[in-house]
């Protein structure tokens, strides 16, 4: 099959995410579910139209007629979802959720999807198709009848859809008069259990309560408030709270850019990308989500292991091999990946990341003394892979698949991490880690200046490299020219700006050609991170307006992509990505800072 060539009009995903911290799924503008893993993020689809629309199954509740218009948004700081239909016959409303809410002192997420179809006039005639897929379209299942609900036999475990709806119109996929509302619940193994009406509105009251709540309890910035509210909304959604892990993204293979094959598995817990997920949750006030990852740390065992993975599954373990799948891909783009050969890499920025991602449970009182926290053993685990690996070459941020070097990123997070090690020693007055910490401070220091470039009057990709690299943008975030020159960062922030900037608020990772060519998107954090950096240099204003127009690459929903087209103005990669709505979280702060108050530079 020849490949599908988007039209010219932008490409945007149409189509928004709902979730519980035990799974997510997409619903598009047609309120299909084209997008929901069971049992984990990273299980096999049972729904995957978005990646194949044949072998992927299908969940849909559309109207009987071709002619009809659509609009989706969320209900008010929650993240429930809701498609209207106008059609010539009348008007329907799907709203569309995941419980999640408290219960007997713990969190109810159960697999289950509530689907609620409500007649808002008129006399629409609506159809519902259910068909549930295993093993990436492998299996299709039997469908049996129950007394009010329909079973589906053959996957790993019962599929079970409870309804108040025909279940001959559903099974023969055949329109009906919507005359009052309709309830559906798709469960994955245990089911529905309880009158459904009742169940139904009584866990979308307590959802929508439990959502709201969480918001209130956000710090915010006095500035793109709503924009933030929805990334961290997002954000949440991304943490298997089961283990504590937290996802890139819920997607595989969508695309970085059309037709050119750097299609991969984000369903995996990157440690560097918690890192940056968990930095965003400390700025709104939330620390369950990092107490939930410390959890997952712990569990790796760090004090048996030689090395570290850069990317783990979501319950910690590391197999993860690499495989195709003979499935058509998102808008006919292959192939279709499960897994990731990431984790193979050698990538040692994540023990930097790892310390200061947990930083705060050792130095914010209102979470010390939480018991063996408050000690310094997970410090001198980690510390240990700093000393061990400063000088040895690696495959970097970007995850060169072909070559390796002594990064700058790397060791700029061996610098901070080791500065979060000294830190909390002299907290817990552990002389001798502190010691150790300093001298992993003064290796990365005499090593990042080795990456500097007096031709360029910036810090390049590597030692001996003299390409310019995005991700260094973030040595001014992260405090690196404290104590040097101003002028200096500066300089390195105007350097990459006129190397690798796209257009206004758009910059490429890096120019150089990397295994599969040469960079054509715009990778939405590194709008991000430049933007932030202005801030911190004290260009506030500009770097206010340019988050307006990076702001402008969300869909219609506020949800954004990886990657973002500055020529079509389109959306691209997985879906959506942790990484860009870090960043704006991140920006915000930063922006709202820097307009309130006098500045370091």
């Amino acid at each position: 099959m020849e490949r599908e060539t988007p039209s010219q009009t932008p490409h945007r995903y149409q189509m928004g995410l709902i979730g519980n911290c035990a799974y997510s799924a997409l619903v598009d503008t047609k309120a299909n579910i084209s997008w929901l893993c069971w049992p984990r993020f990273d299980s096999s689809f049972i729904f995957g139209s978005l990646i194949d629309p044949e072998k992927g199954g299908q969940f849909s509740i559309n109207p009987s007629t071709d002619k009809f218009t659509t609009t989706q948004s969320y209900i008010r700081n929650t993240n429930v979802l809701s498609t209207r239909f106008e059609t010539e016959d009348g008007a329907f409303e799907v709203i569309d959720f995941a419980p999640r809410f408290k219960l007997f002192e713990r969190y109810h997420k159960p697999l289950m999807l509530f689907r609620k179809v409500k007649k808002i006039s008129g006399h629409p005639r609506i159809n519902v198709k259910c068909r549930p897929v295993g093993h990436y379209g492998e299996i299709k299942p039997f469908a049996q009848f129950g007394s009010n609900h329909i079973r589906y036999e053959g996957l790993d475990q019962p599929v079970r859809l409870t309804t108040d709806a025909s279940l001959s119109y559903i099974l023969e996929e055949k329109d009906f008069f919507l005359d009052d509302s309709v309830y559906f619940v798709l469960s994955w193994g245990i089911p529905l259990e309880g009158p459904l009406e009742p169940t139904f509105e009584d866990f979308f009251r307590r959802t929508i309560a439990y959502w709201t709540e969480w918001v209130e309890h956000c710090h915010l910035p006095y500035i793109f408030q709503k924009e933030v509210i929805r990334s961290a909304l997002i954000l949440k959604l991304h943490q298997y709270e089961d283990t504590g892990a937290i996802i890139a993204a819920c997607t595989t293979s969508l695309p970085e850019i059309d037709g050119e094959g750097r299609n991969w598995d984000y369903r995996f817990c990157w440690l560097r990308d918690t890192y940056y997920t968990l930095s965003a949750m400390n700025s709104l006030g939330h620390f369950e989500e990092m107490e939930r990852y410390a959890t997952f740390i712990e569990n790796l065992d760090l004090d048996h292991l030689e090395t570290l993975q850069p990317v783990y599954r979501i319950d910690g373990s590391t197999d993860m091999k690499e495989i195709e799948l003979p499935l058509s891909g998102y808008l006919n783009n292959k192939p279709v990946r499960i897994g990731n050969e990431a984790a193979k890499q050698i990538q040692h920025d994540a023990y930097g990341q790892i310390l200061l991602a947990l930083f705060k449970l050792y130095t914010d009182e209102r979470l010390t003394g939480r018991g063996d926290r408050r000690s310094s053993r997970l410090m001198r685990s980690v510390i240990r892979y700093i000393e061990k690996t400063m000088e040895t070459p690696d495959n970097g941020v970007w995850e060169f698949r072909g070559t390796q070097a002594i990064h700058s990123y790397t060791l700029m997070f061996h610098w901070a991490g080791s500065i979060a090690v000294r830190k909390v020693a002299r907290l817990l007055n552990d002389e001798e880690l502190a010691a150790r910490a300093q001298v992993t401070i003064d290796k990365a220091t005499a090593l990042i200046e080795k990456c500097y470039s007096e031709k360029k009057k910036a810090y390049t990709q590597a030692v001996g490299s003299e390409e310019l690299d995005a991700s260094m943008l973030q040595l001014i975030t992260i405090g690196y020219f404290h104590d040097k020159d101003p002028e200096r960062a500066w300089q390195h922030l105007e350097a990459i700006e006129k190397e690798l900037l796209l257009a206004p608020g758009f910059l490429l990772r890096y120019k150089h050609r990397d295994d599969f060519g040469l960079q054509k998107s715009a990778f939405l954090v590194c709008s991000f991170w430049y933007i932030e950096a202005l801030a911190e240099l004290g260009r506030s204003k500009e770097a206010e307006k340019l988050l307006e127009i990076v702001i402008a690459a969300q869909n219609h929903l506020g949800l954004m992509s990886e990657d973002f087209d500055v020529v079509t103005q389109s959306q691209w990669g997985n879906f959506p990505q942790t990484y860009s709505h870090v960043g704006l979280i991140n920006c915000a702060f930063a922006i709202d800072r820097a307009l309130r108050m006098p500045h370091f530079f």
